[in-house]
């Protein structure tokens, strides 16, 4: 990596691996590259490597002499990433390479999210595969794909193929955490018929909602972010009392279920004589939504202009639909008793679609109680059938429950006292982790999860603290070498 930005930076083999891996597109669905890519290199050092029928790959390294009886450690890091670009950049994830860029104490991307979530933890892991210096026992390395589409990857791997008695998930995303237990969720995916007809002579306006942070739907949501696709809805209200004549023609909105919107944009018609209330009624309430942003979410942007016709709502079904959307729960819907301050159950309005029938919308919901994720999915889908919509409902995956006495734990926070001079944060995270799915399949191991300094994933702002990548190195391998 002689000629990329980062080849300066230490601990130089997790950065060469990294720039290796931003070189390669890797969204959901389109792993395979990248994964044939980390089993050339595991075979070009002797070790035995297989992709499952999902396209998992699995690595198997030998302990050091002397350390074959010591447990086997399973490393497991996702390939794929969320795919978001701002408006400016263009950008095809399918086929262009992420472009990393040193900023300041930072390695971030351009224009584009970065990927650090998770191929920061697959870049340590093949650095692990081709170290020769380690001492360590028998290594596993599972490399999962799908995991930012539905844990997808994890769902797949079968019990009894990993023979190791340890999960190290390196999938978190703060170096003074270890993290033991995370949310369940669900997603919740709605169809809404909504009928058609000429609108007439109207005045057509492109309303398009912009400049917001977006983030983690579950480990940004406690930020109050604003979701563009709840304040369209607003502002489309807003727009229907100043201007009742209004019809939606077209809306759209987000880019995946996970992330946050940053942007959303809808296309409506309005009578002539009432284009100037509509204008006016727009410019009102987005000064109200300014204003109680302010903190969180300065950048925010409303504008209106005007557009080329075309075939509209009704009145009574473009009514519904703002009406469901502005009703639809989405943020926060209730905090933790155990740990306060800290989420338990949360909803994200993720991706809206015009289709040829209505309008496709998907939201996430996420919770550490299972009971409280499924009543929060049912009001969503009780919103939307008020609506005329009905609502499929993606298969469930449940929470991570903490185990506070496992000795891995142990073992990770002495590694990190030793390195850091302070005992590690032991957490729990509102996201979910594949160890909630892979537990499920091998309930004897004990599991937790590091990892670096990574800020706002799943969104075009996403980076990951250069220093805190080499002190997330120095953990992990001083604990597998003290396993």
């Amino acid at each position: 990596m002689s000629d990329s930005p980062l080849a300066a930076l230490a601990p130089a083999a997790v950065w060469s691996a990294f720039a290796d891996l931003c070189a390669i597109p890797h969204p959901s669905r389109h792993e395979a590259a990248i994964v044939a890519f980390l089993k050339r290199r595991a075979e070009a050092r002797g070790l035995a490597a297989e992709v499952d029928a999902k396209g998992n790959l699995i690595v198997r390294k030998p302990a050091t002499p002397g350390r074959e009886n010591r447990p086997g450690v399973v490393l497991q890091a996702h390939v794929d990433m969320v795919p978001q670009a701002n408006a400016d950049t263009p950008h095809d994830f399918a086929r262009d390479p992420i472009r990393p860029r040193v900023d300041g104490a930072w390695v971030a991307a351009t224009g584009t999210t970065l990927g650090a979530d998770n191929c920061i933890g697959a870049a340590a892991m093949l650095a692990l595969i081709e170290d020769t210096a380690l001492p360590h026992g028998p290594l596993e390395f599972l490399f999962t794909v799908e995991e930012e589409i539905g844990l997808n990857g994890a769902r797949a791997v079968a019990p009894g193929v990993l023979k190791g008695d340890i999960l190290l998930n390196l999938d978190s995303e703060d170096d003074t955490r270890i993290t033991i237990g995370c949310a369940g969720g669900r997603d919740v995916v709605v169809s809404l018929p909504l009928a058609q007809a000429d609108p007439g002579d109207k005045a057509f306006l492109e309303v398009s909602v912009k400049g917001l942070k977006g983030g983690h739907s579950g480990l940004d949501i406690h930020l109050g972010h604003g979701n563009a696709i709840r304040i369209l809805a607003r502002v489309l209200r807003a727009a229907r009392e100043a201007a009742p004549s209004l019809r939606v023609a077209r809306i759209g909105g987000g880019s995946a279920r996970n992330a946050i919107p940053r942007e959303a944009a809808a296309l409506v018609a309005v009578s002539k004589a009432e284009e100037a209330a509509c204008r006016a009624g727009i410019a009102t309430r987005l000064t109200d939504i300014r204003a109680e942003l302010a903190q969180a979410d300065p950048g925010l942007t409303v504008e209106v202009e005007s557009a080329a016709a075309a075939r509209a709502f009704t009145a009574e079904a473009s009514a519904a639909l703002i009406r469901a959307i502005n009703a639809c729960p989405d943020g926060i819907g209730r905090l933790s008793d155990s740990l306060p301050g800290t989420p338990e159950t949360s909803s994200n309005i993720g991706v809206i679609a015009t289709t040829e029938s209505g309008v496709q919308i998907t939201c996430m919901v996420r919770s550490s109680v299972d009971s409280a994720r499924d009543a929060l999915c049912a009001r969503i889908e009780d919103v939307f059938a008020l609506a005329g919509g009905s609502v499929t409902l993606g298969a469930p995956y449940p929470g991570w429950q903490p185990n506070p006495e496992a000795k891995i734990l142990g073992v990770l926070s002495a590694a990190h006292t030793r390195l850091r001079g302070t005992p590690p944060e032991i957490s729990t995270v509102h996201a979910g982790l594949e160890c909630a799915i892979l537990g499920a399949a091998y309930p004897r191991w004990e599991m937790a999860s590091i990892g670096p300094v990574i800020r706002n994933p799943h969104s075009p702002d996403e980076r990951v603290e250069i220093a805190s990548v080499g002190r997330f190195w120095g953990l992990l391998t001083e604990t597998l070498a003290a396993v």
